[in-house]
């Protein structure tokens, strides 16, 4: 068995995902998902060698009971796996500037963690949680932090300040960071694979679409814009997110219709996106069934995601140049083939050309092209962000 394997934790506001995944191969020995934190139906599911496995919880779980949980039940059942576990890492959304790279945890950088939690709120006081918690339970083993900021601070200023007084950059940090870095990470890397290039000479524009949704411009490797800003708000329309407005939108919910600013805060977060639109669900499974029965806030609601997600495509050749492919990854990019055509037909000024046949079969897991052979080229690729946070705590501490 490898010597390689890294148990990865990525702790969500009310949910765990874990794995054992060796870093050298990408392959997985556990996988699994404790959800539902705080509710009497609080679950979690695992998979060993292909086998499914599932308990509950119980209505008092939360981060540290879960991490306790894979220990002292899943773990303790695969001793022989358990021993070969050189590391846990751990899935930090925001960064900020402190931190450029992976690395590995100790009390100054669980304080910069803090730090950072008012720019990720629903994420870095989970990440913290978790932290904790497999410091607990694993003490003898090195804990890694891989943030999902860190790929994009290869940005250049022009890309990440905004248009505010600069002391605010200056003395607060308040700048564009951009999210779901080790996964365009990762789909960058593979889709240079397929297009047989160096990633130094790849340029390809990456969306990864789930309920939080970003567009990565990536030019020879390296991020050079990004749709998430300060925090996972800004940019594409998403699960329950807005994602870009009129600013003044929040001053006239407060001053002319009442709003407190924590509730704007949860209508922006939890209320808009899909959901807000549609009045129906979050779910884009949820919204591809009420589109393909007619449902008009549905309808509107694909409709706006489409669009929305094909200008910022369109504006992310600027900085490129040339243009490679276009990679779709992400629970929505990934399986639906509907967005998919919508949007790349949008760009039909850059000369797609959606092939049905390929476009359905890039699903569920499989990765392709999805474009004829003419023209441009647009492609699937299951990301796997587990592996890249694997292969980077690893690497640190073999260093």
């Amino acid at each position: 068995m490898s010597n390689n394997l890294v148990l990865v934790l990525n702790c969500g506001s009310s949910s765990l995902k874990f794995a054992v995944i060796d870093a050298q191969t990408g392959d997985d020995q556990i996988s699994g998902l404790a959800e539902c934190f705080g509710l009497e139906d609080s679950r979690i599911k695992w998979k060993i060698n292909g086998e499914k496995h599932e308990a509950a919880l119980g209505a008092f779980t939360a981060h540290r009971e879960a991490v306790e949980y894979i220990v002292n039940k899943i773990l303790a059942e695969q001793p022989e796996l358990a021993a070969k576990i050189q590391a846990v890492g751990h899935r930090i959304v925001h960064g900020g500037e402190k931190f450029t790279r992976s690395v590995i945890i100790d009390e100054s950088v669980i304080k910069g963690i803090e730090d950072c939690a008012s720019l990720a709120p629903l994420h870095n006081p989970a990440h913290l949680i978790g932290i904790r918690a497999a410091m607990a339970s694993f003490p003898k083993l090195p804990q890694v932090a891989v943030f999902d900021t860190a790929f994009h601070q290869s940005m250049p200023d022009r890309a990440y300040v905004y248009a505010l007084p600069y002391k605010l950059y200056r003395e607060h940090g308040i700048r564009r960071y951009g999210m779901h870095g080790t996964s365009h990470l990762f789909v960058s890397r593979e889709a240079a694979k397929m297009l047989n290039k160096p990633i130094e000479e790849t340029n390809v524009i990456c969306a990864h679409l789930g309920n939080g949704a970003s567009v990565t411009a990536i030019k020879g490797g390296k991020s050079v814009d990004t749709s998430m800003g300060l925090t996972p708000l800004e940019g594409l329309v998403m699960g329950t997110r807005c994602g870009d407005i009129d600013p003044s939108i929040i001053y006239h919910l407060v001053h002319q219709l009442g709003y407190t600013l924590e509730e704007v805060n949860n209508l922006m977060n939890k209320q808009s996106g899909l959901l807000g639109i549609s009045e129906l669900t979050n779910d884009c499974r949820g919204i591809e069934e009420g589109y393909a029965d007619g449902h008009k806030g549905a309808t509107l609601a694909l409709e706006i995601f489409c669009y929305r997600l094909a200008k910022y495509i369109a504006s992310y050749t600027v900085p490129l140049g040339r243009l490679d492919a276009v990679v779709f990854t992400g629970g929505i990019g990934e399986n639906s083939d509907l967005i998919r055509e919508k949007v790349l037909n949008m760009l039909e000024i850059f000369n797609f050309h959606v092939d049905s046949e390929r476009n359905k079969a890039a699903r569920f897991g499989k990765k392709g092209i999805i474009t004829q052979d003419k023209g441009t080229t647009a492609m699937v690729i299951p990301t796997n962000e587990e592996w890249v946070i694997a292969e980077d705590s690893i690497k640190l501490i073999n260093k």
